[in-house]
């Protein structure tokens, strides 16, 4: 072999191992070499992963952050969504506190933050902690388990395949990917309550440039688009877009503004996709690129209608969807609905949510709804445990929520308050030899997580409050309904429970309390369910009388080929004694009655 040769073998191998150093120094984003075995391994460089990563590392763990993308914050970053809800208690404050308010104040501590400074933020958070390794553009191939326990993790990025073995391990992908990986089970949407197709808009963040703010203080008072708010950063309101704007694409709709100001770009929150599948890819992309054609005809009806955005310009275009649900992981605890509704504590408080249930459109014919706006609810550690599988805890959106309750727990803000309290969680099981769900049942290592994550700044303190409608005859039935999303408090609470209602309202509550809460039933009946159903929505407004409210029910569980009385329906046990001592007469039923009357018919046959 001539010299010639040899040198440039000898150039090719210098720069084949320039380049293999470049690769590393790139995906390993610590001054550390990637060790064989981490106490904590972080799966998901979303804003709660940088909650539990750090928490971790504050307390003493050898951590490893594992990130698919270049950098971090996930949907605040990638997904654009820098309009933030903050969760407030009954006191007018922040319960989210701990090193989500730590985050916020680095960046600005308002309601619309800046996302180059949000991802510069989570990644000197990240780096200013000595226990953390960062691995980004890092794939998880696998997980790996020694009986029911995961115990190392499987990983693929442009230096190679690795395998790495962890003490405890912290899903905190938006998707549960991990913890469904590792065999955690877990349903999708609300299959919970027999609606599997429940499938909320997605979002495309729209992003502007040139938009006046003087105009959009005029839109809102001319209030040409309804009450709005107008403060020197955010806009919020002007509801009747969602009827004015006619929507082009096919599933999309426009609803009101959710506008921040961030400098000379504007962001608006208010594109709603329907029919994406948060799960599939090709769905998603398919969602942002309907997304960017609507995105050119509002803005083009806001320039034409919408004072301020005369002269808009479109910026950039977000490189991936607003996804509000896909999987709920089930978990030692299912929070449900209730406990919001209740403000219930528990012994177990890692933190607290206090968000409206904000449960999205799900189709371009309803505007979705809020079921209920909860003082402050404890969120249980046992909610952050899965089932079945241990070595693992589950943080963000995907935790152990039912998909009612998730309408509130959802938001990025309680979501980093759970990343943070399994860090502390992690630290305590590696340091007593337990596994998690045996952490989850002993009170007093509990207190000790508790008095630690308050000691680092998060809220963790009890609370006592009260509820609407606490203590009446009635209470259980309400929270029964509560559970599966059939009655609406909206932001007020206020059920109107003394006033009367139709037979309209009667039947579709009767028809979605079997379908979601006695799906056996349903199956059974279903024809006759939904024909009476489908009868009498088709009618005008009809009073609805106890009588009447007998027969209906009769109609649709095929009880009687006759007018069933009153009588009947208590010799049958679908109405208890307690029901039947207060409706003793055919009269205008009030609404409590009938939410007794749609619980009993739940448990009916259970």
């Amino acid at each position: 072999m001539n010299k010639k040769i040899l040198g440039i073998i000898f150039i090719l191998l210098i720069i084949i191992v320039g380049v293999s150093v470049y690769a590393i120094i790139n995906n390993v984003e610590s001054s550390q070499q990637l060790l064989d075995e981490y106490d904590v391994i972080v799966v998901g460089g979303e804003p709660e992963g940088v909650a539990a990563a750090v928490s971790a590392a504050r307390n003493g763990a050898k951590t490893l952050l594992i990130e698919n993308r270049e950098e971090l914050g996930g949907l605040f970053t990638y997904g654009m969504l820098n309009f933030l809800d903050i969760p407030q208690g009954e006191d007018g404050h922040s319960v989210s506190k701990g090193i989500f308010e730590e985050w916020h104040n680095l960046v600005g501590n308002t309601s619309v933050f800046d996302i180059e400074l949000a991802k510069s933020t989570f990644r000197k958070m990240v780096e200013d902690e000595p226990n953390i390794t960062l691995l980004t553009e890092t794939n998880v191939l696998n997980s790996i388990k020694a009986g029911n326990k995961v115990v190392a993790i499987d990983i693929e990025n442009e230096t190679g395949q690795y395998t790495i073995k962890g003490k405890a391990f912290i899903d905190a992908t938006q998707d549960a990917d991990f913890a469904v990986m590792a065999d955690a089970p877990y349903f999708v949407g609300g299959q919970d309550i027999n609606i599997a197709d429940k499938k909320m808009a997605v979002t495309l963040m729209i992003h502007l440039k040139n938009v006046d703010w003087e105009g959009i203080r005029e839109a809102a008072k001319s209030e040409k688009f309804g009450e709005a708010v107008v403060t020197n950063t955010a806009a919020w309101g002007f509801a009747s877009l969602h009827r004015a704007y006619p929507a082009k694409v096919e599933n999309t709709r426009l609803r009101g503004l959710n506008l921040g100001k961030v400098g000379d770009d504007y962001y608006i929150n208010a594109l709603q996709i329907f029919g994406a599948d948060g799960l599939s890819e090709e769905s998603k992309k398919d969602g942002i690129e309907r997304g960017k054609q609507e995105t050119e005809n509002i803005l083009a009806y806001l320039q034409k209608e919408f004072p301020g955005f005369e002269n808009a310009e479109i910026a950039s275009f977000p490189t991936e969807l607003y996804v509000r649900e896909t999987r709920h992981i089930l978990a030692e605890y299912q929070l449900p609905m209730s406990d919001l509704w209740t403000n219930s504590d528990h012994w177990d408080s890692i933190g607290f949510g206090a968000y409206p249930v904000d449960i999205q459109a799900q189709t371009p014919q309803d505007y979705g709804f809020v079921v209920a706006a909860p003082k402050q609810y404890a969120i249980p550690f046992r909610s952050l445990v899965p089932k079945e599988v241990d070595g693992l805890l589950v943080v963000g959106r995907a935790a152990g929520y039912s998909s009612i309750a998730a309408g509130s727990a959802r938001i990025v803000p309680t979501g980093m308050v759970t990343g943070e309290a399994a860090g502390v969680a992690a630290t305590i099981a590696i340091n007593e030899n337990l596994s998690f769900r045996e952490l989850s049942k002993d009170q007093e290592l509990i207190e000790q997580l508790r008095s630690k994550l308050k000691a680092q700044g998060a809220f963790v303190d009890h609370i006592e409050t009260s509820y609407p409608y606490e203590g009446e005859w009635y209470d259980s039935s309400i929270q029964t309904l509560m559970d599966y999303g059939l009655i609406l408090g909206s932001y007020t609470n206020d059920l109107k429970v003394d006033e009367s209602t139709t037979q309209q309202y009667y039947v579709k509550l009767i028809h979605d309390s079997i379908l979601r809460g006695n799906p056996e039933v349903f199956e059974t009946y279903q024809e006759s369910i939904i024909q009476v159903h489908d009868e009498i929505l088709n009618l005008e407004d009809v009073p609805l009388v106890r009588d009447d409210a007998a027969t209906i029910l009769s109609r649709m569980l095929l009880l009687s080929t006759e007018n069933i009385s009153w009588q009947d329906l208590i010799d049958e046990g679908i109405i208890d004694e307690e029901l039947a001592q207060r409706v003793l007469e055919d009269r205008e039923l009030k609404l409590q009655e009938v939410y007794a009357i749609a619980v009993a018919v739940i448990q009916w046959n259970q």
